[in-house]
Order: C-alpha cells, then sequence, then structure tokens
C-alpha cells in the first residue's frame, strides 16, 4: 500500500547558472534513482537555498534541465534557508513528497559537500 513520504537531499554548488543546474539535476536524478520513483506518484518537490545563492532558482533549475523524469505538472515550490552563523555555505536542501510504499526504505541523498549537513545518511 502506498502512503505519502517524505525524501531529503542537498547539494552544495557555486553561484553560477550552470553550477546550480548542473548539481540540482544531480540530486535530483539521484534521488529518483535510489527510490525507484516516477513523476505521477510524486506530490510536490520544495527547494530551500542559503542566501549566498542567487544566480538561478533551483526549480527552474530543475525545470530547464537535464533530469531523468518529466516535471512539468509537478508542483514546485523554493525559499530561503534561515540565515544562520557559521552556516555551510552554497547549499541547496530539497524535500520530495511522494506517494511510496508504506514500508519502502527511504534514501536521502546529500551530494557535493552537502554531506557535512547529513553523515548519518551517508553511505545508506
Amino acid at each position: 500500500m502506498k502512503r505519502v513520504r517524505a525524501i531529503r537531499g542537498a547539494t552544495c554548488c557555486e553561484n553560477t547558472k550552470d553550477s546550480i543546474t548542473d548539481c540540482v539535476c544531480m540530486m535530483f536524478n539521484e534521488i529518483v534513482l535510489q527510490n525507484s520513483l516516477n513523476a505521477e506518484d510524486i506530490i510536490s518537490i520544495q527547494f530551500s537555498v542559503t542566501s549566498d545563492i542567487t544566480s538561478l532558482n533551483p526549480a527552474t533549475a530543475l525545470r530547464k534541465g537535464n533530469v531523468r523524469i518529466n516535471v512539468s505538472d509537478i508542483a514546485l515550490f523554493c525559499t530561503q534557508e534561515a540565515d544562520i552563523d557559521g552556516a555551510l555555505p552554497f547549499v541547496v536542501r530539497v524535500l520530495v513528497h511522494t506517494y511510496m510504499e508504506q514500508f519502502a526504505v527511504i534514501k536521502n541523498i546529500y551530494i557535493n559537500g552537502a554531506e557535512r549537513l547529513r553523515p548519518d545518511f551517508v553511505g545508506k
């Protein structure tokens, strides 16, 4: 039986359109692959960015980038992270709400230096 689940991820990137697009699409493609997702099951995708990411909205990057599944009918949203002293810079985080099997193991994806945010997820 499927139910609503949430998958997290994060990536670090440079503040350029190309880097944001490449890193966001790489992160999303890995989430799709590792969790066996399809477009019909994804409800929404929410991004957050640190205040130093100003060149491109990651939702735009995902829509225009090279991704494994069609995201054109999926609700996408982006917000800015709280600006915390000492926080890891140049980070894009994602929260994917999707229907998945109730007992499926969720694989959260942290890449490109963002592994420091959640070392407990690395290698799982």
